[in-house]
């Protein structure tokens, strides 16, 4: 990195701010150019060997990152928050914000966004987003719905509306609303935004089945109770590799149910858990870990009820159950092993699983 030329990119929708950091410490600005692949990459050439590029987490992060991978020695994406927080003192345009970035990159500040190295991983990846959008889509439009209907005083839930075929039941809650045209027309208006967030929601769903039984890894995490089809891809995509993670600390973390400590001044050491995280994925991990409670007869339901009477509030408790499901499936993936029930709990020593299985 120090003896490189170091091309920060500073990208938006229409255009790219360009700037390069000489090996000694030189910022040369070198404009602006049109955000294309080609147009990125011939800036890129311009740029002597050898020569890295360093640009911050995006919408376009990914795919200027593959146009632009084999042009140079390097390429990072990084995180902007990180970025934010160190360099937001002083002056602020475009130009300024490239150089900050490749200064912060030449002096090792950068937080690397990780990425998937396959774009069908990416493709599968963005499905699940979509997919997890479109089920608080259809949540919001039931919310939405049962909010209109408290208005004049009746209290209805999802369930009562959620069946399309059900056009009697719909039909009888519209009778109880005051019989005005207005309101009655906004209500069946807002029904059929919400039929069609639901068949949006229904064949996204499909559609993601159809492709996580192409994993053979989502297919073995589906065996743990509380994990079946989304859960167990929602968790697949957003690791995408379980040898990012050195530990099961940093995997908890990632997952925003492992804990941070914060600790200055000789003072008390204070715990909390992870906040910079994805929603989606971990309300997806402590989902399951509630179902898996919930079905009883299980190792983790068996957990659950120990730390319990250990005195664990029951929150706590749900997160160390979803800690350990979500050890389970690192595991599994890392050495290519089934679900056993026994096996919850014990470390890879008890297992008798060699060293050389649980590291790459």
């Amino acid at each position: 990195m120090q003896g490189s030329y170091v091309i920060a990119l500073d990208t938006h929708c229409s255009f790219t701010e360009v700037g390069v950091l000489t090996p000694g410490g030189r910022w040369m600005p070198r404009g602006r150019c049109p955000t294309t692949i080609p147009d990125l990459a011939a800036e890129v050439e311009r740029v002597r060997n050898p020569r890295e590029v360093v640009l911050e987490e995006g919408p376009l992060a990914d795919w200027i990152a593959r146009g632009l991978k084999v042009h140079a020695q390097g390429l990072t994406v990084c995180d902007p928050r990180r970025n934010h927080l160190i360099a937001k003192e002083s002056d602020k345009d475009d130009p300024i914000d490239a150089e900050k970035l490749a200064r912060l990159y030449r002096g090792g500040y950068v937080k690397e966004v990780h990425h998937a190295e396959s774009f069908d991983r990416v493709a599968f990846k963005r499905h699940v987003g979509l997919y997890h959008d479109a089920v608080k889509q259809r949540v919001r439009m039931a919310n939405r719905i049962s909010g209109e209907f408290r208005q004049y005083g009746l209290f209805v839930s999802e369930g009562a509306f959620a069946e399309t075929e059900s056009q009697g039941e719909r039909a009888a809650l519209l009778a109880k609303l005051p019989n005005h045209a207005l309101v009655r027309g906004d209500v069946g208006l807002l029904y059929e935004a919400y039929d069609a967030a639901r068949e949006r929601e229904d064949a996204m769903r499909r559609r993601l089945v159809r492709r996580a039984r192409q994993e053979e890894a989502i297919v073995r995490f589906t065996a743990l109770p509380g994990v079946k089809w989304v859960r167990a891809s929602t968790f697949f995509v957003y690791v995408d590799t379980p040898w990012r993670f050195a530990s099961k600390q940093a995997l908890w973390k990632y997952l925003g149910i492992g804990l941070e400590r914060r600790h200055s001044g000789g003072g008390m050491e204070h715990l909390r858990v992870s906040r910079q995280v994805n929603r989606s994925l971990k309300s997806s991990v402590l989902g399951a870990a509630q179902s898996a409670i919930r079905c009883g007869e299980n190792p983790f339901a068996e957990q659950y009820e120990r730390w319990i009477h250990a005195g664990l509030t029951p929150r706590i408790a749900r997160r160390n159950v979803a800690r350990s499901q979500a050890a389970v499936m690192w595991g599994m993936w890392k050495n290519g092993s089934v679900y056993r029930p026994e096996d919850v709990g014990r470390t890879a020593t008890d297992r008798g699983v060699a060293p050389s299985m649980m590291s790459r």
